[in-house]
């Protein structure tokens, strides 16, 4: 079982979003977003689609839309999906739901931001808080 996310842009209210199934906790692929994509590459890995994790790399990620063109079955659940919109920060929160996602990134004025689903150290449920203020958040609550 993966710990699956949402990874957003979002322009005024709309957010668009990519599911990512592996490792979208807040030490892993938070300061991954954080480190290596800047509001240029989110927007990027916004329209490759749903993929199994975010890494260092768009090259290094497996989206489902490549898997799908090299002629690999892909069951319903995985086929690929470009993007999700929402048309305001609640819609995104469902669809974060709806997807069973636990983590939320959100990529707004250049800006990250970070979210869960549950209440989490360094970050508020389902809310928004600057993805370098929650990653210090928990290297915080680790030296404690």
């Amino acid at each position: 079982m993966g710990t699956r996310s949402r990874v957003a842009v979002m322009h005024g209210d709309v957010c668009k979003s990519v599911y990512c199934h592996y490792d979208g906790y807040l030490d892993y692929t938070g300061r991954i977003l954080l480190a290596h994509y800047d509001s240029t590459a989110a927007n990027m890995l916004i329209a490759r689609g749903d993929n199994s994790g975010v890494k260092e790399t768009l090259e290094g990620m497996n989206f489902y839309e490549d898997r799908e063109a090299e002629g690999e079955e892909v069951n319903e659940f995985l086929a690929s999906t470009p993007w999700t919109i929402a048309h305001s920060f609640e819609e995104f929160l469902e669809q974060v739901e709806g997807c069973f996602g636990e983590y939320y990134y959100v990529m707004r004025d250049g800006v990250w931001y970070a979210g869960c689903v549950y209440e989490t150290e360094g970050l508020i449920k389902n809310g928004l808080v600057a993805l370098k203020d929650a990653i210090a958040a928990i290297e915080a609550a680790d030296v404690a």
